[in-house]
């Protein structure tokens, strides 16, 4: 694995704060968010806007199973409470509240990582950036087809998740914590669409402040060859 790309994942939200400081600089300059108007929120979804409600308090098991329904086929997840305690139950309680629900794959980089973890809804997705988690102490390696929140320091996890496409054991050191793996659906994930790259600037990939303040609607229109997350849920055991 490239040292670049292993930086990327603890700098990448600096860039996201440039980059919203430079939209907010260009004033009436075309506006590079430009899509249409997210649809209204469904009353479903009112619950992801409360994080402090007691839907997002519920106990996960000690071992749980995710299924992932995605445009190329379903991921099944194993998540191990004590690999990473707080970042199960985190995951745990998102899944169970449908907050991965439509969630893009934004940032595919094959033979490193494929990530996901904005809601597309950017009502939701502005009340969870500010959602800090506090950080696991790491017990598993980011092995090939380990499962880990994304930060981009200590301190700053939220809602963002990779898969490990590889043995990224250049992440251990950095504190990057799983907190589960993928059992099944492997070559469904090999398939994902990555040919936009890394996010924007280093790449072609999507915007972050534009992904936040415009979610799917941004993302579809730009990005139309991403694929998603149509539901997940939490599954039986297998």
């Amino acid at each position: 694995m490239r040292t670049d790309q292993a930086h990327a994942l603890t700098t990448s939200a600096r860039r996201w704060g440039l980059l919203a400081v430079l939209a907010v600089l260009a004033g009436c300059a075309r506006d590079p968010c430009r899509a249409p108007a997210s649809p209204p929120l469904v009353a479903a979804d009112s619950v992801l806007l409360d994080p402090g409600s007691d839907a997002f308090r519920k106990r996960p098991p000690d071992t749980f199973y995710v299924t992932l329904a995605t445009t190329r086929g379903p991921v099944v997840l194993q998540v191990i409470r004590a690999w990473a305690p707080l970042g199960a139950y985190r995951f745990y309680n998102l899944v169970r509240n449908g907050f991965y629900d439509s969630s893009r794959f934004y940032r595919v980089l094959p033979g490193f990582v494929a990530q996901f973890g904005t809601s597309g809804r950017p009502e939701v997705d502005l009340v969870w950036a500010d959602q800090k988690l506090p950080d696991d102490p790491r017990k598993a390696s980011n092995a090939a087809g380990t499962v880990t929140f994304a930060m981009a320091k200590p301190g700053t996890r939220t809602t963002q998740v990779f898969i490990n496409y590889q043995d990224n054991a250049s992440l251990d050191s950095a504190g990057f914590a799983p907190f589960g793996r993928v059992v099944s659906g492997q070559d469904n994930l090999r398939r994902l669409y990555g040919g936009y790259g890394e996010t924007a600037p280093a790449g072609k990939g999507p915007r972050w402040d534009c992904t936040i303040r415009r979610g799917n609607a941004y993302l579809e229109k730009r990005y139309p060859r991403l694929d998603y997350i149509r539901t997940a849920h939490i599954s039986a055991p297998r």
